[in-house]
This record gives C-alpha cells, structure tokens and sequence, in this order.
C-alpha cells in the first residue's frame, strides 16, 4: 500500500490525484490516507474519493505534554504519534508486508510506482538496505543529470519524502518509536546500524508544502527547487544488481577515487572542463560545510553524516560536471559529532 499522512492541509487533493492516475494496479497498490487533526474541509476532501482510497482517522487528537522548552515544538509529538499509529495499522492491523510512506504535500513523478516495484526485490534481498527513498536531497535541477534519470545510488542518510520500508523494519522500530522528531531519530546511528537507502539521481517526489509544522524551513532555499523527474524509466526491465551492498563499494568507490582531484577554486571558475567527472576532497567538518555551502549543496549533517552521502561521498552536477565530494580514501567512519 502506499500509506498517505494527511492532517488539515485540504490541497492533499493534489497528492491524491497523481498517485491515482499514475498507479499501474488498484490491487498491487492501494492507496490508504491516514488522518490526524480531525480537520474537516481536508475530510471531505479525502471522501470525495469514495472507495477509490481507504480514509482512516487517527483517534487520538489530545495535546501532548511536552517539556517546557518543545512548547512551540509541539506539531513535532503529534506528527510522531500519528506517524506511529498510522504504521501501525499499516503493519499491525492490516498485515502488509511493506509500504511506501508518503505525507499530503508530496506530488510524484510518472514513474514513481516503477521505481518502488523494482527497487523492493532489491530491499528484500540486501539486509544491509534499510529503505528505498524518492528523494534526492540535492535535487535542484542544475544539480542532477535529468539525462541519467535512471541512475540509482546507495545512501547512508535517511531521506524520507516518499519511502519504502519493510514490516519487519517496524518490528525493529516500533517497540522505541520516539516521540518526537522521528526522521532525525532515524538517522541517529542507534536506529540506522550500519545500513543505507537507495535513492534516484532525479527526484521521483517534490514538496509542494512551504506551510507546515517546520515553517518552510527549507522550503525557499532548497525544496522548492528540486526537479522532479518526468520522463518515465522502467525500472523493472533494468538491471539493479549494482546497487548491492559489495558490488557498489566494488564500482563507485573505484570510480569516485579515481576521478582527479581539483580546488574548490578551479571548479569556481568553471575551470579544467577537459577532465570529466573530478574530485573535491574535505578533511574534517567545516571543510565539508564550507565546500557545501560554496557549491549549493545542503550542508548540514545529521549524526555526521551528509544529506546524500555514502561513506561520506556526496555525488552532484556543478556546472554540467560530476562532482564527488569526498572524504580521503583511507575514510573510516562517520563522526556523530559532526552535526
């Protein structure tokens, strides 16, 4: 199923609409909203739909109790408790043995079903996955290579907006679900354990919601920007086997370290275009940041590990150009401090 997590925003019709006309099979992939806020225009908006989507109604609409200082944090607890009962149903009244979790204020690309379709045998077979994303979280559009919509990478940050996950996942999770900002709690090494997502070169979701609990946070800077794909890959007649666990460190890592390495200058200055694919390195975290910042990336790290990144690698477009930025070869592991 795909699990839709709506509350009192009534344009949950937008995200409605796409996931139903794009759905290859009502059967393979129904459509389950789940309701928290008791908001009544997005009700009958979620109606309007008759059987075409299941509507359920998360029960318990009380406030939270929460420290003093999360006052103004409180739209965070409730979207952790419905995130919580809503699973729950999912895996625990229902019995699916997956689901592709998506919120109200998300609009999918044509190929959105395909890609989750053939990307599932895939989590099934490599317990060192642990989701498989939508999202890119450095998707602008100058950013991504839209001629590769069909290349697929591993990734050690969680990305969330538009997820698949397996039940067994939410057997492992559930019994410590936090009450609060669960997606950074997912990236907490604790709950991660060594294991990665897949997500698209080209975003398969964008976010059409600057209004929410975060404020549009990121919305103006980042997430408005973010192309979503829309020439339609089929995923399930390609060939994904590159993307377990040791075939991936086999090829990518061979092909980051050996494209040469250049300053943050030189890749300023549009300069030595007759290299290809290169390299920039960062020693330590405010190299990082510094270099993201400098190049348009999203430089903040959670658990210090960087949004897209594969041991510590994050790979993007500057300039029409690949660009790995990377950590020295001899990497060994994420620092939590980094943050």
């Amino acid at each position: 199923p795909v699990l839709v997590l709506a509350c009192d925003r009534s344009t949950v019709r937008r995200c409605l609409d796409k996931l139903l006309r794009y759905r290859p099979s009502a059967q393979r992939f129904p459509v389950i909203v789940s309701q928290d806020c008791g908001h009544a225009e997005t009700a009958r908006v979620i109606a309007s739909y008759g059987d075409a989507v299941a509507h359920i109604r998360q029960p318990d609409l009380s406030d939270i109790a929460v420290p003093a200082e999360h006052r103004k944090f409180q739209g965070y607890y409730k979207i952790a408790r419905h995130y919580r009962w809503a699973l729950g149903q999912v895996f625990r009244t229902f019995r699916y043995r997956a689901a592709i979790v998506v919120e109200d204020d998300l609009e999918v690309a044509p190929d959105f079903f395909e890609y989750f379709q053939a990307a599932f045998p895939l989590l099934l077979a490599d317990r060192s996955l642990w989701c498989v994303s939508a999202w890119n979280d450095n998707g602008k559009e100058q950013m991504v290579d839209v001629a590769q919509a069909e290349l697929l990478y591993r990734t050690d940050f969680f990305p969330g907006l538009g997820w698949l996950l397996l039940a067994e996942l939410w057997d492992e999770l559930e019994p410590k679900w936090p009450r609060a900002f669960w997606d950074d709690w997912m990236r907490q090494p604790e709950q991660r354990r060594g294991r990665s997502c897949v997500r698209p070169e080209v975003s398969r979701t964008m976010t059409f919601g600057r209004k929410g609990v975060s404020h549009g946070q990121f919305f103006d800077q980042y997430l408005k920007f973010i192309k979503l794909n829309d020439r339609f890959v089929p995923f399930t007649q390609l060939d994904l086997s590159y993307l377990k666990k040791d075939e991936y460190e086999r090829s990518f890592l061979a092909k980051v370290y050996a494209a040469p390495e250049v300053r943050v200058e030189e890749l300023q200055g549009n300069r030595r275009r007759e290299l290809g694919a290169v390299r920039l390195q960062y020693r330590g975290r405010d190299a990082f940041k510094a270099f993201a910042k400098a190049l348009g990336l999203m430089d903040d790290l959670k658990s210090g590990v960087p949004r897209a990144g594969y041991r510590g690698i994050v790979s993007f477009v500057y300039r029409g150009r690949r660009v790995y930025l990377a950590p020295p070869a001899d990497w060994t592991g994420y620092d939590p401090s980094w943050s």
